[in-house]
């Protein structure tokens, strides 16, 4: 994504749009441009606004765990995988027991 439709992403945060979803596109256009780290604080945000947001938590797990910080994205996944059982979201449920299986193997 260009940086200036990211930042156009940005203008809305504050306002009346902003949300996990918005912070959610944010984080994953700054993926696509490998900025790493600011999608990290997006995703950071956009579970302040929901903390049952699974899909949030698999990709903050899954940027962590590329970052090097497996610490980070084991919490990240073990948060994850609660939010997915308390909002009935079998199929993250499951994707961030394997992800985390997987980092703790590693």
């Amino acid at each position: 994504m260009q940086p200036d439709a990211i930042e156009r992403l940005r203008a809305l945060c504050g306002g009346v749009r902003d949300g996990a979803l918005l912070r959610m596109s944010i984080a994953s256009a700054l993926l696509a441009n490998n900025d790493a780290p600011a999608a990290i604080t997006e995703l950071r945000e956009a579970l302040r606004f929901d903390p049952g947001y699974s899909a949030a938590w698999k990709l903050l797990g899954k940027t962590l765990a590329d970052s090097g910080d497996t610490a980070a994205a084991a919490n990240a996944y073990r948060s994850g995988i609660d939010a997915a059982i308390e909002r009935g979201d079998k199929q993250a449920e499951k994707e961030m027991t394997v992800f985390l299986r997987r980092l703790t193997k590693a």
